[in-house]
């Protein structure tokens, strides 16, 4: 069984910058084509920002356009997890943490055709480790 990470706003607040806690934990948006890891090449693992979970690999990213990283598939099955979303009068997919909850973005099913899928994801929601 996973070992899920629970902890307080104060202690979320104390560890994340204001935009990181925004965005994962009250489901916020960065701005589209302002985050470091819209244009990543190299090699590497994002992780969770907030409990350090791998997330996705770089090797499934590529460029759809949109202003946010864009990935066909998360590491595993079981790096994420999937929620209806109604918020904003729209019908979306939000994708979070396993581990921790935390708010990524949102998937669709427009990606590229290995998967049909296009995870959304905010750059501020990850840290990457380079040559993982």
């Amino acid at each position: 069984m996973r070992k899920k990470i629970d902890k307080t706003d104060a202690e979320w607040r104390d560890q994340l910058t204001s935009e990181q806690y925004r965005v994962t934990r009250e489901k916020g948006t960065e701005r589209p084509f302002t985050g470091d890891y819209q244009v990543t090449d190299v090699h590497g693992i994002y992780h969770c920002i907030c409990c350090n979970a791998p997330l996705f690999e770089n090797e499934h990213k590529f460029d759809a356009g949109c202003g946010w990283p864009s990935f066909d598939r998360p590491l595993s099955s079981e790096s994420i997890e999937k929620h209806d979303d109604a918020s904003h009068g729209m019908t979306r997919t939000e994708v979070t943490c396993y581990r921790c909850g935390a708010h990524l973005g949102h998937v669709f099913p427009d990606g590229p055709p290995a998967t049909g899928d296009r995870f959304c994801i905010n750059s501020v929601a990850l840290n990457f480790h380079e040559g993982e």
